[in-house]
């Protein structure tokens, strides 16, 4: 069939356990969802495992995956696409890594990893270590969205098996990172640049006019930054050439944009994505709509229910939904009847544990010619025994090639 196009919605972290608070619900189960049990309803279900069974992965790997590269192989490290994805030129021989304005007493004590989620004026902070010189390297640094933001060091021979600064939890010290091998001299030298930026950023961030007054209005300090996932920049094959399909991604975060970047696809702005709890959601589908107008496959990433998940927050994890199912109602309403939907997520961010987990997530495909099944509803039990049965995040782009006449045929 001609013309046939295709949308991946990946809500970030929805997928959960039940929860005590919503009455032994997950928040799936708890939010009123009529768009996406519509979907369901006529559509065809099934749980995912985005890498594999019990396996947690990262957003990255997850993404990587669901778009049908092997992690194993084509992922190097989250630094380089969250570092692409906000715009940064990474070039050969880069070490790039993520990072976190953080929050720190003292004596180096995690306080908030998050700097208290800081909305404005990291802008201003990270004009103050970009550009640092150390030793014969250069540290390029610019801020992201929220707390977030990116590293990418440039100078001779570096490696980037290093250990990462930032700890990982509140309560903790901030990490020296070191050798993954203490015999590799050129990620010795990596490390040894890492700590030394750390150590900067905080001299130079802890008594900045953006913390001043932050300080002055019971927030926390964005006092220093905690690089982590350090990369060199991947070499993968184009979303086009792997699929022929012109793809484009509407997304809230730079990692996912970088990972757009780095396959090829084209980015498209959606104004008010935020990647927090206040993103406009609506913006976003306005944006996947007028990016299928000259693309035949938009992925769109929803942050929200990821960041509800990691503060432990039940009921914003299920308002965020809620919010999430009106935009699935909006495009299902809106959009080609040649068009496919594939509902799902990247990972589980249970509430009990504020983190991604192993467990699988509910996928559907909607669309012309799918072969509806029994299921009733989507969330993560109801799914279950649907016609996808349990896939792969790798199963979800052949088994869309194949829906869309894309796909060449194996054998004669």
């Amino acid at each position: 069939m001609q013309g046939l196009k295709a949308i991946l919605l990946i809500c970030d972290g929805m997928g959960d356990r039940p929860v005590p608070e919503l009455g032994a619900r997950t928040p799936l189960e708890a939010a009123n969802n009529i768009n996406m049990n519509t979907l369901a309803l006529q559509g065809e279900c099934g749980i995912m495992d985005p890498i594999a069974p019990g396996i947690r992965p990262g957003s990255d790997t997850s993404h990587l995956s669901i778009l049908g590269y092997d992690p194993y192989k084509a992922y190097t490290g989250r630094g380089p696409f969250e570092a692409a994805g906000i715009g940064m030129d990474v070039r050969k021989g880069d070490i790039a890594l993520r990072c976190n304005f953080s929050t720190v007493d003292e004596s180096m004590v995690i306080v908030d990893r998050r700097a208290g989620r800081i909305e404005k004026g990291t802008d201003q902070l990270a004009a103050l270590v970009n550009g640092m010189q150390i030793e014969d390297v250069t540290a390029f640094f610019k801020e992201s969205v929220a707390h977030r933001g990116a590293l990418v060091l440039r100078g001779p021979g570096l490696g980037a098996a290093v250990t990462d600064a930032d700890p990982h939890e509140v309560g903790a010290k901030v990490h020296e990172s070191k050798p993954i091998d203490p015999n590799d001299q050129a990620s010795a030298k990596t490390a040894r640049i890492v700590n030394e930026f750390v150590r900067r950023s905080y001299q130079l961030l802890k008594d900045h006019p953006v913390n001043k007054q932050r300080e002055a209005e019971g927030k926390a300090l964005a006092n220093i930054i905690l690089p982590r996932g350090a990369g060199v920049a991947p070499h993968v094959e184009s979303f086009e050439e792997k699929y022929h399909l012109k793809g484009a991604a509407v997304v809230e975060t730079g990692l996912i944009g970088g990972i757009a970047v780095y396959l090829g696809m084209d980015i498209v702005e959606a104004s008010g994505a935020t990647g927090g709890l206040d993103s406009d959601l609506m913006s976003m589908g306005r944006s996947v709509l007028k990016a299928l107008e000259n693309h035949s496959f938009v992925l769109c990433n929803l942050k929200g229910p990821d960041v509800a998940g990691h503060d432990g927050q039940a009921k914003a994890k299920v308002e965020v939904i809620e919010r999430i199912d009106a935009v699935v109602g909006m495009l299902m309403q809106e959009v080609d009847p040649l068009t496919y939907i594939v509902l799902t997520a990247d990972h589980s961010t249970p509430i009990s544990v504020m983190d991604h987990s192993g467990d699988p997530v509910p996928i559907a495909i909607w669309g012309p010619d799918v072969r509806v099944d029994s299921i009733q509803a989507y969330d993560e039990r109801s799914v279950i025994g649907g016609g996808l049965v349990r896939i792969k995040g790798t199963d979800v782009m052949p088994t869309l090639t194949n829906l869309l006449g894309t796909q060449e045929k194996f054998g004669a």
